[in-house]
């Protein structure tokens, strides 16, 4: 196998003065970023989610595998199979196997077994890990840190919906084979995350919360 060829860093420095102006602004976004479950039916253009597909792909990867395969559905059709099927495992999760640790955590949110935001959302964004890779030899090969760097992709797919305007939410029915059913996935293919995708309903809440300050969240060594 040939080496990688490589090319220059495409990077250019940035003024101290504007990185702290930079860093502030999309803190400021951030910090309106919230997740909700009610959704409008308003249309979304498939190209706001192709691109951000494509920023979730330039996420770094375990040796640069991007072992991500993001399945976009606008199909209601498809949207009503996923909905009924994710409802059925969320009703048996409800009722018989969520530990009281799971529930109290979750009754603050409101949750429930119905997931209206999976028909009421124009988009659903079906995320799943690769957990096997095609060699060139044509034999199947292992994946490396495939959960990380799906894990990063779906971070960086959420921040772009977020940055252009738009909502999502991350929904992971337990267990989730059935999406690898509908979408015809195959068996290397695990579903990580369901994400509904558009503009919030007209009506939206999000429960009244607060985040852990930055004392909570970090540790500091310094020089």
């Amino acid at each position: 196998m040939e080496d990688q060829s490589f090319v220059p860093l495409s990077w250019t420095e940035v003024p101290l003065e504007e990185m702290h102006l930079r860093s502030k602004e999309l803190l400021e976004v951030m910090h309106k970023r919230r997740t909700t479950r009610h959704f409008s039916t308003r249309e979304v253009p498939k190209e706001l989610i192709e691109r951000a597909i494509l920023c979730g792909g330039t996420a770094p990867s375990g040796a640069h595998l991007q072992p991500w395969t993001f399945v976009a559905i606008s199909s209601q059709e498809l949207k009503q199979k996923i909905r009924e099927a994710a409802e059925a495992e969320e009703r048996k999760t409800y009722q018989d196997r969520m530990p009281d640790a799971w529930r109290e955590v979750l009754q603050p949110l409101g949750t429930d077994a119905v997931k209206e935001h999976l028909t009421d959302a124009p988009w659903v964004v079906v995320l799943f890990r690769q957990s096997k890779r095609l060699r060139p030899n044509g034999e199947w090969g292992p994946t490396y840190y495939s959960s990380e760097s799906c894990g990063i992709a779906a971070g960086m797919f959420i921040h772009a919906i977020h940055n252009m305007g738009l909502v999502t939410l991350t929904h992971t029915p337990s267990p989730m084979g059935f999406l690898r059913d509908i979408l015809n996935r195959p068996d290397h293919e695990h579903a990580m995350l369901v994400l509904p995708v558009g503009y919030p309903a007209d009506d939206a809440e999000v429960p009244d919360l607060e985040r852990k300050s930055l004392d909570e969240i970090s540790i500091f060594f310094e020089a």
